[in-house]
């Protein structure tokens, strides 16, 4: 399995190649420089592999939620690589890419995921392993950190730069516990090409027509159509 992997929908930028279990990625933490950074971090990635767009079997991409011009750059930035080579896409939720980075490195099995939205908000998740996977308990959802409801909180870990803005308000969650380490505010695509791979085996994936973002604010949407 060769799979492309691009993040872009927060303050960082991320790239990886997944070549049958091989993962080799590019990251850096860079606002507003995502348009310049991340097809020079693709092709330097194909390059040092030694292999062509064509050569894969697919492409991954975080699809949201997170900053509209961030995702609008990702989903933008894969679609033009999937019609270039006819290539299918594997759609993934930063929000699930934030807790599977959790899992994979500390081990925690209850993840809250929190994105800042601006405007008092943040888009927020809750996940709960299976397997070796987090899966999704309920909705991926927009609000402030007060309308957050859970069913189930126990030994909870709050992940993403959501969970640092607000860390104070989430100490009101019960056995809420907000990570130190900046490493784990962000999405990276190297975690999300090995959620994309296991979706792609499960025929998660959509032609480079049918990639849609996801934004959750709706208005935010609606104020920018046309």
């Amino acid at each position: 399995m060769k799979l492309l992997a691009i993040d872009t929908v927060t303050e960082a930028c991320s790239a990886a190649l997944w070549l049958d279990g091989e993962v080799r990625d590019r990251f850096e933490l860079a606002p507003r420089r995502h348009t310049t950074l991340v097809l020079p971090m693709v092709q330097q990635l194909l390059a040092e592999a030694g292999i062509s767009l064509s050569q894969l079997d697919a492409l991954a991409v975080d699809r949201g939620p997170g900053s509209f011009t961030g995702v609008r750059i990702g989903t933008s930035v894969v679609q033009g690589l999937g019609f270039a080579v006819d290539l299918p896409v594997v759609p993934v939720s930063s929000l699930a890419t934030l807790a599977q980075t959790v899992w994979q490195n500390l081990q925690h099995e209850n993840v809250l995921a929190l994105i800042d939205a601006r405007m008092q908000e943040v888009y927020w998740a809750h996940y709960v392993l299976q397997g070796q996977e987090m899966v999704l308990a309920g909705e991926e959802q927009v609000s402030a950190v007060a309308q957050i409801t859970l069913d189930n909180q126990s030994s909870l870990c709050c992940v993403g730069s959501g969970s640092r803005q607000y860390s104070e308000q989430l100490q009101s969650l019960a056995s809420c516990e907000v990570l130190a380490d900046s490493r784990y505010d962000y999405p990276h695509a190297a975690v999300l090409a090995g959620l994309a791979v296991k979706a792609y085996e499960r025929k998660e994936v959509v032609s480079a027509h049918q990639l849609e973002p996801v934004y959750l604010r709706n208005q935010v949407v609606q104020a920018k159509s046309p």
